[in-house]
Parts: C-alpha cells; sequence; structure tokens
C-alpha cells in the first residue's frame, strides 16, 4: 500500500558534505567526502526509514548506485518531532561529482513512500570554477 504523497513532504532530510583531504590522494585518483545526514519526522505519524537508494555520478559521469535496508546498519524509528543523524563516507575517481537519491519510508500501518534526496554536489575546494 502507499501512504498519502504529502507525507514524504513532512520528512525533512539535509545532506552535508565535506571533502576529506586527509584521506584523498589525487594523484591516485582518490577523493573521499563524508556527508552527514538529518533526517526530521514533521509529520503527525511515526514513520520508520526501511530502505535507501543513491545514486553517486563522478566528473566523467561514472555512476554508482547504493541499495539497501535502512542505513549505517540502522533502519531508525522516528516519532513525530524526532530528528535522526548519522554520518557516512564516498570514494569518487574524480575531485567533483553529485550524490542524489531517495529514502523509503514505513508508517505504522506499513504504508511505505519515498522521500527524494535532490542532487548534493561533492567538490574538493577550489576544483571548480
Amino acid at each position: 500500500m502507499a501512504a498519502d504523497a504529502s507525507l514524504g513532504k513532512q520528512i525533512k532530510v539535509i545532506v552535508t558534505p565535506e571533502f576529506q583531504a586527509d584521506d584523498s590522494n589525487p594523484e591516485s585518483k582518490r577523493f573521499v567526502f563524508s556527508y552527514e545526514v538529518k533526517i526530521t519526522n514533521h509529520s503527525e505519524e511515526n514513520v520508520q526509514l526501511v530502505e535507501r537508494s543513491w545514486v553517486v555520478t563522478d566528473a566523467e559521469q561514472q555512476i554508482q548506485r547504493v541499495q539497501g535496508k535502512g542505513v549505517v546498519g540502522q533502519q531508525p524509528e522516528l516519532a513525530p518531532g524526532e530528528t535522526f543523524a548519522y554520518g557516512s563516507a564516498l570514494m569518487l575517481e574524480t575531485p567533483f561529482g553529485t550524490l542524489e537519491g531517495a529514502y523509503t519510508f514505513q508508517t505504522t500501518a506499513k504504508d511505505r513512500f519515498d522521500v527524494p534526496i535532490p542532487a548534493i554536489t561533492l567538490a574538493k575546494p577550489n576544483s571548480l570554477h
């Protein structure tokens, strides 16, 4: 079953990327980016993050797809007003790229809905003009 489409608009996802210079090695085409994610439930229902789907695209249009259950080994439940935050990282072979995707949530009635995550720019400082 699908949940009311407006429910997805009440889940706010903020992704903050950061280039990790100490873990990167440009000569070896290794550019590491960490990112912090904050998910806040602004709805009046309990929801659970059950799946994630990320698309990572580098500057040469090489695409990596990452799909799976939950995030960082968890399928967090968020009551109304609650926030869940976590950190993760990824590696590109170019100094910039994008990260975008969606989280699939489930209500207590087992209705599922997706929350899209618009493209986020990943960029080594001074790599874009």
